[in-house]
């Protein structure tokens, strides 16, 4: 029987030496926007490469033009958006998540909520998920936070 995962546990060649680098998100992008400006007015990066790893700091949902929507639906479907844009931006997908960290303002009164969202967005092999109820995140209108760990598939050479 095959190993689903085999490709999950094994490095590119330039990870394998330790090299570390920042995903930079163009200005211009699509699906980021106007929220590119806050890597730098809250310094930090969006995602970092390491060692064969792809680090992705907490997605919220924020549109493009920097609005927050009002339903957990919502804010979810944008918060996976910009989690798949910048597995698109690194030729990565969803499938390539080893480990997904949710955070949930109101965890009960709205995990029915975003758990549709999710189901949407995920496909076998499922990442290891952890999920945690917060009493706030960095805006008081979000809801929903998510971070996530990826992997790099071996690289020939």
């Amino acid at each position: 029987m095959s190993d689903p995962l085999q490709d999950r546990r094994t490095f590119p060649s330039h990870a394998a030496q330790g090299n570390k680098g920042i995903v930079e998100i163009p200005a211009s992008n699509a699906v980021y926007g106007q929220s590119v400006a806050g890597f730098d007015k809250w310094a930090y990066s969006a995602a970092v490469r390491a060692n064969g790893f792809l680090f992705i700091a907490g997605a919220v949902g924020i549109r493009a033009d920097g609005t927050v929507p009002d339903s957990v639906q919502e804010q979810s479907d944008f918060a996976f958006k910009r989690l798949e844009e910048i597995l698109r931006l690194e030729g990565l997908a969803m499938t390539d998540l080893v480990e997904v960290v949710s955070y949930h303002v109101g965890l009960k009164a709205n995990l029915d909520a975003f758990m549709p969202v999710k189901a949407r967005h995920f496909v076998r092999p499922f990442p290891a998920w952890t999920l945690i109820g917060v009493e706030a995140l960095g805006s008081s209108e979000l809801k929903v936070e998510i971070r996530a760990t990826a992997v790099y598939p071996v690289t020939a050479g």
